[in-house]
């Protein structure tokens, strides 16, 4: 009985879950002694990915940006899945049967109950990374059911990507959790992904917390920012992994970038319009099928957002292609915890941005 109870203990260790007021709480996760009766990869045709990853060994998936989500559907009673988490910051979203619980990984390799105790019959889970690339990055490597599998989820034909910042990763949203920084992060809220769901589209959130277009929050330009990462699957460091742009061929990309290189002061017109015309350019050879929009984001406002503003109409000019566009942003103050966009204030953007975006999509 003393070895039992140690193994439980041990196995209760491996992983930990927090409840989130922003997400109800029903499944428990705990962590998984042995393999269940079907095990798949997370490469599996019966696995269904969106978002950007890198494949890893024994068939499993790396991941980083937030957002990246994994559908799996199955016939059983239980499920769990086996993670690498790089560090003690990586936090899921864990949604069984449209039912939200978050959940944070323990350092290393571990296998985590994700439900249990469900009837038996059909049901459908969705995994989504709520941490963003530099709180860490993991991979997953399987799923075990004591059931059997049923065929994936088909994704919607419609394809979304945003660029941008932490706005955009959907920082700081959950202020309801006790625990700042990662905890905050809760991308499924963000304007991107409502957006997304909206439109009945897919989505990949291009996005990394304090750079911008041409320097990051600080002020430095030396380090990753936007025109660096759009072009990655995973933009760690010090080693980045690329992103073949073939595999994934949005319809409409949104770009909302410029808060952070503000936050130093206005920079100067010239280097950043010839920066934003360089990316553009990018954004159209890379993607000749895509409408691209422009914006400001939610931070900005006065004299910067007039500065950015003036910036995306030089760039528009001087690209003049019919397929790039303009739209508006209001600001957003965040509140007195936090100066990023609050759970409300991002389906205000949202709202601003739909109508923006289906008659440029005719969606």
């Amino acid at each position: 009985m003393r070895l039992r109870a140690i193994a439980l203990f041990a196995a209760m260790l491996a992983a930990t879950l927090s409840a989130s007021p922003a997400v109800a709480t029903s499944v428990v996760g705990t962590a998984a002694a042995a393999p269940l009766a079907a095990t798949v990869v997370a490469s599996d045709p019966r696995v269904v990915v969106e978002g950007r990853t890198a494949p890893a060994a024994d068939g499993g998936l790396r991941f980083s940006y937030p957002g990246v989500s994994f559908f799996v559907n199955f016939d059983g009673t239980r499920l769990a899945a086996t993670f690498d988490a790089s560090g003690k910051d990586s936090f899921l979203d864990v949604v069984v049967d449209g039912i939200a619980r978050k959940l944070r990984l323990a350092v290393g390799r571990a296998s985590v109950v994700l439900a249990e105790g469900l009837a038996r019959g059909p049901h459908g889970v969705e995994i989504v990374n709520r941490s963003e690339t530099w709180q860490g990055n993991a991979t997953l490597l399987s799923f075990d059911t004591d059931g059997t599998w049923r065929a994936p989820p088909a994704l919607p034909a419609r394809k979304l990507a945003i660029l941008g910042d932490s706005v955009t990763c959907g920082a700081s949203i959950d202020r309801a959790s006790t625990e700042r920084g990662a905890a905050w992060g809760s991308p499924r809220e963000s304007y991107g992904m409502l957006l997304a769901r909206r439109l009945n589209a897919q989505v990949q959130l291009v996005c990394y917390g304090g750079r911008g277009l041409i320097r990051t929050w600080e002020g430095k330009t030396n380090e990753m920012n936007l025109a660096d990462y759009y072009g990655m699957a995973l933009p760690t460091q010090p080693q980045s992994v690329p992103w073949d742009q073939r595999n994934y061929r949005p319809d409409a990309i949104i770009v909302a970038i410029g808060t952070n290189d503000m936050t130093v002061g206005i920079p100067e017109r010239e280097p950043y319009v010839q920066a934003y015309v360089s990316l553009v350019r990018t954004l159209l050879q890379d993607h000749s099928q895509a409408q691209i929009m422009l914006t400001e984001g939610s931070i900005l406002h006065d004299e910067k957002q007039a500065a950015l503003h003036s910036y995306i109409a030089d760039t528009i000019q001087r690209v003049a292609d019919p397929r790039l566009h303009a739209i508006a942003s209001t600001h957003y103050p965040g509140d007195a915890d936090d100066a990023h966009p609050t759970r409300e204030q991002h389906i205000s953007i949202t709202n601003d941005l739909l109508p923006q975006v289906r008659a440029i999509m005719h969606w």
